[in-house]
């Protein structure tokens, strides 16, 4: 047995949809520099992921965490919610 480190990618992102049972979409905004024009540019990319107590409401900025596949397109976690939507 050989003692590896697994450190698993984390992201930080917004909640667009909590309408699924133990189900939210987050969406993960990230700007990067453009590699020929040097303009910023942002891209958008939605996840989905499993929230096992059901505590995560529309709008909350929550952190997510690789994990094993849930379902066809649930391979995330929600692993803390950083700030809840008024």
């Amino acid at each position: 047995m050989s003692d590896r480190i697994v450190y698993k990618r984390t992201l930080t992102g917004t909640v667009t949809s909590d309408k699924c049972d133990k189900t939210v979409v987050v969406q993960v905004n990230r700007r990067f520099r453009h590699p020929i024009y040097g303009k910023f540019v942002l891209r958008r990319k939605k996840y989905m992921a499993h929230d096992p107590a059901n505590e995560c409401r529309k709008g909350d900025v929550v952190e997510i965490e690789e994990s094993r596949p849930y379902s066809k397109r649930k391979r995330w976690v929600v692993k803390r919610i950083v700030e809840k939507a008024v």
